[in-house]
């Protein structure tokens, strides 16, 4: 039985449909971030700002941190118009407002010197809620692209795909274990566990472009 068919008779769609989700991920010159994530160490983090529309320089967009230790996901999440959003990650001026989450999203600038906006990336996405209440959510994104250029969250969508033309990524979202209909669904369908990073994919195809073009990143 196809996962989405069966998800829909204990979850529903969440209220936004199908979003397109657009991504900048900020790193250092040499991917320092993205490089460290990619040795699997217990803890990993990685700064982006996103935005679910096309967005003007006031327009709102999430400017977010993304922990990850011991396989527990850990996000702090602010909001702010885009214009501003871009100004404070890049240096060119201060929050203009204190906040514990506004802290450690200094800190974490002043840490990894040389942060920028690095990689696009964006993808069309699904997102299912359990009926019966609690935090099971399941994600189904789609048509996944990223490009190192025109990196800006208003621009029209365009990149170099991450998967093939009939291949969805299929994410499981949970604090607990997961409902018994999902464990036999997943069986089912001989579906398992793995782990996949859309930035890490990216970056992995660029180094693999730049590799074929004789650069490399020390």
């Amino acid at each position: 039985m196809n996962i989405r068919v069966k998800s829909g008779q204990y979850m529903a769609l969440d209220e936004y449909g199908r979003t397109t989700i657009r991504n900048i991920y900020f790193d250092t010159e040499s991917f320092r971030l993205i490089r460290r994530s990619l040795e699997k160490p217990a803890y990993k983090e990685k700064l982006r700002v996103r935005s679910y529309e096309k967005s003007g320089p006031e327009s709102p967009v999430f400017v977010e941190l993304k922990k990850k230790y011991d396989s527990v996901v850990y996000k702090r999440r602010m909001v702010l118009p885009r214009e501003h959003a871009m100004a404070w990650l890049d240096g060119k001026e201060p929050f203009s407002v204190q906040s514990q989450i506004a802290s450690e999203i200094d800190y974490f600038c002043q840490f990894y010197q040389g942060l920028r906006p690095r990689v696009f990336l964006t993808y069309e996405r699904e997102a299912f809620f359990e009926q019966a209440g609690g935090d099971f959510r399941v994600t189904f994104d789609e048509n996944i692209l990223y490009r190192q250029d025109d990196l800006c969250l208003g621009a029209d969508i365009y990149g170099t795909p991450l998967l093939s033309s009939n291949q969805t990524l299929m994410e499981v979202k949970t604090s607990g274990g997961l409902p018994l209909w999902m464990v036999h669904a997943l069986s089912k369908q001989g579906i398992f566990k793995t782990s996949f990073s859309k930035y890490g994919a990216a970056y992995q195809t660029m180094m693999r472009c730049d590799f074929r073009g004789g650069l490399h990143y020390a």
